[in-house]
């Protein structure tokens, strides 16, 4: 690609779009993408405002139909041309705003011309923007013709039969899991607890000598979604700004807030939904004992013991031994700390045993550093990561058969 005249090319584009764009405008920038090579096509959709390009093209009671030739031209004609994330660009920005019918038959070409593992990373793609616009919003809310949905998830289905990820999505509650904010006495609010962030890149990982694709993290929360996302977003960032990589999140419901198992449920209806979207994948959910996940991690094992590898719960309500040992038995364990989680990940084959080694590190560095309310609060957290810093030490190098 010659990038002066694609830069040249792009300055035409530009400014056909600002201000008013009438037909001449919407005729000049239909035959400025028509006639780009694909290199081009990709250059100048990756460095303009998709969103207002498609509502600058419009279609006419009385007059050519511009933003239906633009679609087709995009979404058909041209579309085995874009790059994948120029291809989600593309999606995202049909997807922003009201989603019209033939918008949403456009979204459904887009995917539906993808299979294997293509779908697989088009779908991951679209699933981290970084705000409420996943994928899960745009197949179950944007997407509102039964039939759309119906062939697109039909789809999904059939190629993840065909092309399995071997990888798996990892599930996780927020307060009293990532950091202390709800029952757990234990710890300072707002602490986030020591070798989290590292136990959910090693999952993230898997057990394998070749890590698995990163940016499989998917934050479960009883907090409620509002029309605009705010309470979403709002939570993303903050999560952002306590050391999460991009995430997603499956929000809750206002009337779902109160009760462990209204909680539970409104969490198992999004894991459904979400397993909807990535049946190529395995699952792993990591929540906590104090509001309804351990009664969603036993419903997701129940309803899909073969694709949910094990559920981690932290405990933070004191669960006698022999109930722990009744829960382990349904692939459901218990811990205290996040090196006891590594220990009982690295039994459940979900983690390496370097991943055990480093979660351990980081537990120790993060709790020196966290600012206790007493020095006795500080001698029981010590004790506890103690212990099972010692359950570390006796585990083979070896994966467990």
């Amino acid at each position: 690609m010659d990038l002066s005249i694609a830069t040249t090319k792009l300055q035409a584009l530009r400014g056909d779009m600002t201000g008013h764009t009438n037909r001449d405008d919407e005729r000049r920038i239909l035959d400025l993408l028509k006639g780009a090579t694909g290199e081009e096509l990709n250059f100048l959709l990756s460095n303009v405002d998709l969103v207002r390009l498609l509502s600058d093209v419009d279609d006419r009671p009385v007059g050519p139909d511009h933003h239906t030739e633009l679609l087709d031209l995009l979404c058909t004609h041209r579309a085995p041309e874009l790059s994948l994330p120029v291809r989600a660009s593309l999606a995202t920005a049909l997807q922003k705003g009201a989603t019209h019918s033939q918008a949403e038959r456009r979204l459904r070409d887009l995917f539906l011309a993808l299979k294997g593992r293509e779908l697989t990373a088009f779908k991951n793609l679209l699933d981290a923007g970084g705000d409420y616009h996943d994928l899960q919003h745009l197949l179950f809310d944007d997407v509102d013709d039964l039939t759309v949905r119906t062939e697109l998830l039909t789809h999904f289905q059939r190629e993840a039969e065909a092309v399995p990820s071997g990888e798996n999505k990892i599930l996780s509650d927020i307060d009293d899991t990532f950091f202390a904010n709800w029952v757990d006495p234990r710890y300072p609010k707002k602490t986030v607890y020591p070798g989290v962030l590292t136990f959910y890149q090693e999952l993230d990982r898997g057990p394998g000598l070749i890590p698995g694709r990163a940016g499989d993290l998917t934050f479960v929360s009883a907090r409620p979604q509002d029309p605009l996302g705010l309470i979403e977003n709002a939570t993303l960032e903050s999560l952002r700004e306590r050391g999460v990589p991009l995430a997603v999140m499956l929000s809750g419901s206002f009337i779902y807030l109160v009760g462990n198992t209204r909680i539970a449920q409104k969490k198992f209806d999004n894991f459904e939904r979400y397993a909807r979207l990535f049946p190529e994948y395995g699952f792993v959910f990591v929540g906590d004992s104090g509001q309804g996940d351990v009664e969603f991690g036993a419903k997701m094992r129940a309803a899909q013991p073969q694709a949910v590898r094990a559920v981690f719960i932290h405990d933070v309500v004191a669960t006698p031994e022999p109930k722990r040992e009744e829960w382990r038995a349904q692939h459901v364990f218990f811990f205290d700390t996040y090196v006891g989680a590594a220990v009982e990940a690295f039994h459940a084959g979900v983690l390496c045993r370097d991943g055990v080694d480093r979660i351990a590190a980081a537990a120790v560095e993060s709790l020196a550093a966290i600012a206790f309310t007493s020095p006795a609060q500080r001698q029981a957290r010590e004790a506890e990561l103690a212990r099972d810093l010692s359950r570390v030490q006796a585990l083979p190098r070896a994966m467990p058969a």
